[in-house]
């Protein structure tokens, strides 16, 4: 028998216990380890290199998306279910265009939860009977319409959107008073979001951050 490495990545612990539980009395699965947050997730799965990894979509540091993402870049193999309350078509796409191979909902019996795990593990993609049935209508509705796309999935999926808006105009080369009087905000409030983005991107200063953001594509007015 073909026992999967199976990784668990939920920032609840009550939650994690629950699914290390119902995994113990499955003899083709063992959990390898467990993380509670984005970046652990990225450090455990290149430590541990399990076959499966359970991702939560709604984390921090980063989130489930951004760590898909960079697990994948370095460990494509992979196979990253995304478990998650989320059932909105965004959220599904951000998942599918991140490299996960399955989407489970929180709310799914133990049998559809295995059969996916088992699926993905044999080189399949499964998104579930009512994720499909989501993923069907979007693309009825759409239709011939070819203006009608999937959301875009923008780099740094863990800021909030005020907080990407703050970074794309750093790399613009703007400082604290030129980004309050655009956003007609308070130069406290950007100190504060600016202190979220630094955490976020696990950087150490702003000059970091703009690097990091101009290497993904932000600030194209660069005024510095």
């Amino acid at each position: 028998m073909t026992v999967i490495r199976l990784m668990i990545v939920d920032d609840h612990t009550l939650f994690r216990e629950g699914l290390r539980a119902i995994f113990k009395a499955v003899p083709d699965i063992e959990v390898v380890g467990e993380a509670g947050n984005g970046t652990d997730a990225i450090r455990l799965a290149s430590d541990l290199k399990p076959e499966i990894i359970l991702m939560d979509i709604q984390m921090t540091h980063p989130n489930g998306i951004a760590a898909c993402q960079r697990i994948l870049e370095h460990q494509p193999d992979i196979g990253v279910i995304m478990l998650t309350m989320l059932e909105d078509t965004e959220s599904l796409f951000a998942a599918m265009t991140a490299g996960a191979k399955g989407y489970v909902l929180k709310g799914a019996d133990k049998a559809q939860v295995l059969k996916t795990i088992r699926a993905v593990a044999e080189g399949e993609v499964l998104f579930g009977a009512a994720i499909a049935k989501r993923m069907t209508d979007f693309f009825r509705s759409v239709g011939n319409a070819p203006r009608m796309l999937p959301p875009p999935v923008t780099p740094f999926p863990e800021l909030t959107e005020r907080e990407y808006e703050i970074l794309d105009l750093l790399t613009q080369g703007m400082n604290n008073p030129e980004i309050a009087h655009r956003l007609n905000i308070t130069s406290k409030t950007i100190s504060n979001h600016i202190s979220h983005i630094l955490n976020k991107l696990q950087v150490t200063d702003r000059a970091q951050a703009v690097i990091k953001a101009r290497q993904a594509g932000l600030g194209n007015n660069d005024t510095v």
